[in-house]
């Protein structure tokens, strides 16, 4: 396919910071907390600020919203979304679930994704009408349109457990074929390539899923949040399928 030369850097950063990642991988890191209690390393901060070089050398009059450094040029057309390492817990463990996300917004709407997980040794991407890609391989969503074939897989579930929305995910798992809980970038990856047909995700924000959402919507698939709702800088939550209409029954189904 044709890239952009958004695209193209995005590619290229989620390289850059893929060296700083082995790197850190290989010698080890010390861990602190933010103030939210999250965890943050010294891979982290390394990653994002070589992803911003990359990108602002190219687009110097581009918006940044990184995990570790914040927003800047909140007022330009183009914005970049960035979470250098998300899922830090698991490369502190050191399991390879974790991944760099790399997305493009403008003026509201995104345009493009990079999904790179170095060690689990997958990188996705998407560009709007371009299709999806996966280790440069082009992938599609399966095609399930009834909750009794299909595949869930479920992530972040802490906040529905504690609430009203626990009911609506059982009335799901009760229905569906087959219950997963891969979690990260993982299982939005496999929903993009036709291995799952539905995630429920709770407990996350724009910067984990941003990039995810063109991948799976240019795959075929429909990404919201829990509500149905479409993408936007305050999601928290997310109901994503593989086709409109298993996407419609999952709804109704949290609904009631």
């Amino acid at each position: 396919m044709k890239q952009s030369p958004y695209l193209q850097t995005a590619l290229t950063a989620a390289r850059a910071a893929e060296d700083v990642i082995r790197r850190y991988w290989e010698e080890g890191v010390e861990v602190r907390l933010k103030a939210d209690a999250s965890p943050v390393t010294e891979a982290d901060v390394a990653a994002e600020q070589a992803i911003r070089e990359v990108i602002l050398s190219a687009f110097p009059e581009h918006g940044f919203y990184g995990e570790e450094t914040g927003r800047t040029r909140e007022e330009a057309e183009f914005t970049w979304l960035i979470d250098p390492i998300d899922g830090t817990k698991s490369f502190i463990r050191r399991t390879p679930f974790f991944s760099t996300q790399i997305a493009l917004m403008q003026a509201g709407r995104l345009l493009l994704g990079v999904s790179n997980a170095p060690l689990y040794g997958e990188m996705a991407w998407a560009e709007r009408g371009g299709g999806a890609w996966l280790n440069g391989r082009e992938i599609r969503c399966g095609e399930v349109t009834e909750l009794a074939d299909a595949a869930i897989s479920l992530g972040n579930i802490k906040t529905l457990a504690q609430g009203a929305g626990w009911a609506g995910l059982g009335r799901i798992v009760a229905q569906v074929n087959r219950t997963r809980g891969y979690g990260d970038f993982c299982h939005y990856h496999m929903l993009a390539a036709g291995q799952l047909d539905l995630v429920v995700e709770s407990d996350l924000n724009v910067l984990d899923v941003a990039a995810l959402s063109v991948i799976v919507e240019e795959a075929g698939g429909v990404f919201t949040a829990l509500d149905g709702s479409p993408i936007d800088l305050e999601i928290g939550s997310v109901l994503a399928a593989g086709t409109p209409a298993l996407h419609t029954r999952a709804l109704e189904t949290l609904r009631g």
